[in-house]
This record gives structure tokens, C-alpha cells and sequence, in this order.
């Protein structure tokens, strides 16, 4: 017996699916992946039952404790209620005994209706909804194929899933329309009771042209501000009830855990992505003929998990160069994102986060206070502080005694 691939995990935990590829029915200018421009054609390109069948048995038998699963596009609502039906009942079908069942879906929103929203609610789904802001700012971009506006669309969409009682985020993206309006944002945010915000900086890139540099739709500057203002907001004297992912996650860092954001982990991700055809990708940002790793008509996933070009990814975000080695802030960051970093082919591996000077410009802005939340949160959950000699919880390297402890 081969004792080192036995021991190899069958599975990863965490599995993203286009599931209806670059099909939408939305044609927002920014897209990084979609290229139908709102006009998909009359059959919507679906995972077909065979496929889907495999991969889910594969995921579900080689579940331990969990099995997560992000269903995305595209728009992933194209695919169809019966489609979902069908996801969990494979999942049911192999499902080892006692293992939580994550799903998520990534939508635009204007298909949600009661039906959606009873069917998410029923297996406790998560979904993301876009929102870019107020009428006004959304309707600039966020449109369908013939030129109209979707807000109303997505807001009566978010209406039937606060009525179902479904969990969902807002996934606002920023760009020339609202990043200089932080207040106005943060206004419509709480005017709406939202709970839970992701603001995504706007890259104009194709994923699947993951060789040539992206182009930046914000400065950093302006994006430093924006989190600097609507931090100013968040914070609350000290007692934040709204959850900003980007704060999250620097709290997380700050009381010890691992953040669940890709961008400020250690190292990237290893959720693999498929397309809806079956191909395999390390990540969503990588969509190309370079990065494949194989398609799961012919390779197992414990096979796909093994390949060489994958861990390479993965690791490739802990290569950084002087200046962010040098930064007092890369404990925080951790370099950023690769698909952000400044230069093209391996250049890019050990450049600089175009968001970097964002990242400083709210780290300095905000540390103390947020150093002071996480010693309000840690002592809340009943957790002491390393001894002072010892490495701080938040990462820096650094002594206790002369960082968060001091």
C-alpha cells in the first residue's frame, strides 16, 4: 500500500461551481468573468445530472465534520429551482452521518421569489445578493441586456428573502459611481437593515485571461479613505453591530484566529473552482488554459487536490518582496491578493497589492481602536492574553508585552 496517498485528503472542504459558466442576465460593465452581456442564449448551459452526481458523491463521502459548497456563474439562478432541488438530494444521498452541509449561492437577485426563497430557507442556503448602492448608483452599471435598471428587481428579490427568514449578505462593489460616497452608502445600508456587508474593490480583469495586469476602476487612495470613513462608522464608540468583512476579518486576525478571507490569509485558498463543463481551477481569478489543473469527467478530486500546479498556487502568495517583508502591516495583509500585485507573469508573484497603500491608510487608521476591541472581545470570551514575553496573538512576530499586550 501506498501509505503517502492514502493519507492525502480525497476531497478539498470547500468546493465553488459556475454552475450555469458565464450565462447572465445581467450585463454589468465590470464583470471580470461573464461576457454574454445580459443576453444568454435559449438553452442555459447547465451542469449535467452525471457530472453533478460524481462530484457531489466524491465531496460528501470524503466529508469529514463539513462539506461547504458556493454555487456562482454567471447567474446561478438560470439554472433553475428543479437543478437545486436536484443538488440536495445528491448531497442527502451521500451525505456520511452527522455532516454539516454548507451551500451559498453568489446571485444578482432579480430571479428571487417566494418559491427561491421558501427553497433556500427549507436548507438553510446563505446567498450573496448584489447591490452597488442606492437606485441611482446601481442602475449605472448594474443593467440588463437591453439597457434598464435592476434595482427594483434585486430589492423585491431581498424582500422575499427577509420575509423567508433567509441569511444573506450584500456584496457592493466599488467604483468611480460610489467610492466617493462613503456616507451616502453607509446611509442606504443601515436605511435597508442590512446586517452584513462585503465592499469589492472593482477590477476590470478577465479571469479568463489571467496573464495580462487588471485595470483599476478606484485608486488606492481612494479606496483607503472610503474603508477610513466607513470605519469611523462601523466602530460605534467601540461596539460595531453591523459586520464589514474586511473589519471581520482583521478582528479575527487580531484575536488570534485565521482570517476567512482569502486576500489576508497566510496562503491562497484551497477551495477548488469548476466550470460548468467540469474543468478545475485553483481559483476564480485564474479561469485559463495555464492554470488548469484537469476536469472532472477524468480525474478524481483527490487526484486534482495532488497536482503540483495547485500547490504551487497555493503557496505562491507567501512569496513577497522586500518592501512587504519590511512593512509593519504584512501580518495584517499578508501580501494581498497575487491577482493584484503589480507586473505581469512571475513578476507579478513577488510584486505589490495595487491595494496596498489602501491597506496602510486604514491599518494606521484604525489599529488602536480596533487593538481595543479585540481586547473587549477576547476578555468577553473568557480568553487571557499570552504571557508577555510570549509571540502576540495577532501575528506581528513581535513580543505580547511590546504589541496588542502592551
Amino acid at each position: 500500500m501506498n501509505f503517502e496517498s492514502a493519507s492525502l485528503p480525497r476531497a478539498p472542504r470547500s468546493l465553488m461551481w459556475k454552475t450555469v459558466s458565464e450565462d447572465c442576465n445581467l450585463a454589468c460593465d465590470y464583470c471580470y468573468y461573464s461576457t454574454c452581456k445580459g443576453t444568454p442564449g435559449q438553452k442555459i448551459r447547465t451542469i449535467d445530472r452525471d457530472l453533478l452526481e460524481t462530484v457531489i458523491r466524491q465531496m460528501m463521502e470524503a466529508g469529514s465534520g463539513g462539506v461547504s459548497f458556493v454555487w456562482q456563474g454567471g447567474e446561478p439562478l438560470l439554472a433553475g429551482l428543479s437543478f437545486f432541488e436536484q443538488v440536495v438530494s445528491f448531497q442527502a444521498r451521500y451525505a456520511l452521518p452527522h455532516t454539516i452541509i454548507s451551500n451559498a449561492v453568489q446571485t444578482n437577485g432579480t430571479l428571487v421569489d417566494k418559491a427561491w426563497a421558501a427553497f433556500f430557507k427549507r436548507y438553510s442556503f446563505l446567498l450573496g445578493v448584489s447591490v452597488d448602492g442606492p437606485r441611482a448608483i446601481h442602475d449605472k452599471r448594474r443593467i440588463t441586456g437591453s439597457g434598464a435598471g435592476s434595482y427594483n428587481r434585486v430589492m423585491a428579490g431581498i424582500e422575499e428573502l427577509g420575509q423567508a427568514w433567509v441569511p444573506y449578505n450584500i456584496l457592493t462593489v466599488l467604483h468611480e459611481d460610489n467610492i466617493e460616497r462613503p456616507g451616502e452608502l453607509m446611509s442606504w445600508i443601515a436605511e435597508n437593515d442590512f446586517s452584513h456587508i462585503q465592499f469589492i474593490p472593482c477590477m476590470d480583469f478577465r479571469s479568463q485571461d489571467a496573464t495580462t495586469q487588471g485595470r483599476y476602476l478606484i485608486s488606492p487612495r481612494q479606496y483607503g479613505h472610503f474603508l477610513c470613513e466607513v470605519f469611523d462608522i462601523w466602530y460605534e464608540d467601540g461596539d460595531p453591530t453591523l459586520s464589514i468583512r474586511f473589519f471581520d476579518n482583521w478582528l479575527q486576525k487580531l484575536v488570534g484566529l485565521e482570517p476567512e478571507l482569502c486576500t489576508h490569509r497566510s496562503t491562497c485558498s484551497s477551495m477548488l473552482v469548476l466550470e460548468q463543463n467540469g474543468d478545475a481551477y485553483p481559483c476564480d481569478f485564474y479561469l485559463d488554459p495555464e492554470h488548469r489543473l484537469g476536469n472532472m469527467r477524468t480525474d478524481t478530486l483527490q487526484q486534482l487536490m495532488t497536482r503540483e500546479k495547485w500547490s504551487s498556487f497555493i503557496q505562491a502568495k507567501s512569496r513577497v518582496n522586500d518592501q512587504c517583508r519590511q512593512c509593519r502591516f504584512l501580518h495584517y495583509c499578508q501580501g494581498g491578493c497575487p491577482r493584484n500585485r503589480v507586473g505581469s507573469g512571475s513578476a507579478r508573484e513577488a510584486g505589490v497589492d495595487y491595494f496596498c497603500e489602501s491597506y496602510s491608510l486604514v491599518y494606521s487608521y484604525g489599529e488602536a481602536r480596533m487593538r481595543k476591541l479585540a481586547t473587549k472581545v477576547l476578555k468577553r470570551e473568557g480568553v487571557k492574553r499570552p504571557p508577555r514575553n510570549a509571540p502576540c496573538l495577532c501575528g506581528s512576530g513581535k513580543k505580547s508585552k511590546v504589541c496588542c499586550g502592551a
